[in-house]
């Protein structure tokens, strides 16, 4: 099972904090470093010193590594037109040498928009966007050099598009859809998804979306793979001293965090990787929600990646 490190910068964390995990990830031999897209703290926090744009984060991080995959789980459809995104998810692509995933997902959260001046459409009309920025990327970037790319749908309309600059990867990076969502999730994974995500789903709950997107695949006759994977909060320790410790640096309790993440010892979080691998899991994603412990990744390093 692949292994990543996934964080949420809007918590407070600067680009140095962020280029030290990810270095760090780097070093120690996980697959990937991800990042959050928010412009707005959740919980009791300041937030300081405020929200770093993701897609800036990764162009830099995108030099300043270089084997660790970069990604955004996920890029939230309502701050950005497609045609542009589509231009800056390639260019980091190419920087990275073709180590890009874009994560891609209507947003949620109503309050960062408020405070940012962002429009913020009903449900609906966001599956929508999504759908149709969906199109517009993978149209994009499968467009073959020199010709053109046109779209006209109820939302965005391109015309004569060159469709450049081309992602490394013919057809583009790796698109990661996630969610639990029993109808229109599953269709959009099926159809257009490299990858499958569950994000803080317990297992049940995560085998029963993973069997929906099963359903979905089979029924649209879907024959190329799909990679399905799980994102869960993560507080390793030797002993129970230290897990507490770990818990309370991030304001939570140990054991909410044994049932809704993964929590405990080192061989406890193998076991229970083990059990989303039996769901099919082949990839997790391990929410660092204390970006400055450093040795915590040494520990998943050390004692767990490897053994699952």
């Amino acid at each position: 099972m692949r292994l990543r490190i996934f964080t949420e910068p809007q918590q407070g964390a600067t680009y140095e904090t962020q280029l030290a995990v990810a270095r760090a990830a780097e070093d120690l031999g996980f697959d990937a470093f991800f990042r959050s897209d928010h412009f707005l703290k959740m919980g009791d926090m300041t937030g300081e010193p405020g929200p770093t744009d993701s897609w800036i984060t990764l162009g830099a991080l995108a030099r300043e590594t270089s084997r660790i995959r970069l990604g955004t789980l996920v890029t939230a459809g309502t701050f950005r037109y497609p045609g542009p995104l589509a231009i800056s998810v390639a260019q980091v692509d190419q920087m990275s040498g073709g180590r890009v995933d874009l994560g891609l997902g209507t947003g949620w959260y109503e309050e960062e928009h408020a405070a940012y001046g962002i429009p913020f459409p009903s449900l609906g009309e966001r599956f929508e966007r999504l759908e149709e920025q969906l199109q517009i990327l993978t149209g994009l970037w499968g467009t073959p050099s020199g010709e053109t790319f046109s779209f006209s749908g109820e939302h965005y309309t391109l015309s004569g598009s060159p469709a450049l600059p081309k992602p490394v990867r013919p057809g583009g990076p790796p698109i990661i859809i996630g969610g639990a969502g029993a109808k229109r999730t599953p269709r959009l994974a099926a159809r257009y998804a490299d990858e499958y995500n569950v994000p803080f789903h317990q297992l049940k709950d995560t085998g029963g979306a993973f069997d929906r997107v099963r359903a979905a695949c089979a029924e649209a006759g879907r024959t190329r793979p799909l990679v399905y994977s799980a994102a869960q909060v993560v507080c390793c320790g030797r002993d129970e001293a230290e897990v507490k410790r770990r818990a309370d640096a991030i304001g939570r309790k140990v054991p909410e965090l044994r049932e809704n993440g993964l929590a405990g010892t080192p061989q406890e979080l193998v076991d229970k990787l083990g059990r989303f691998g039996e769901l099919g899991a082949e990839c997790l994603y391990l929410q660092v929600l204390d970006m400055s412990d450093l040795d915590h990744l040494e520990l998943l390093a050390s004692e767990v990646m490897g053994k699952v």
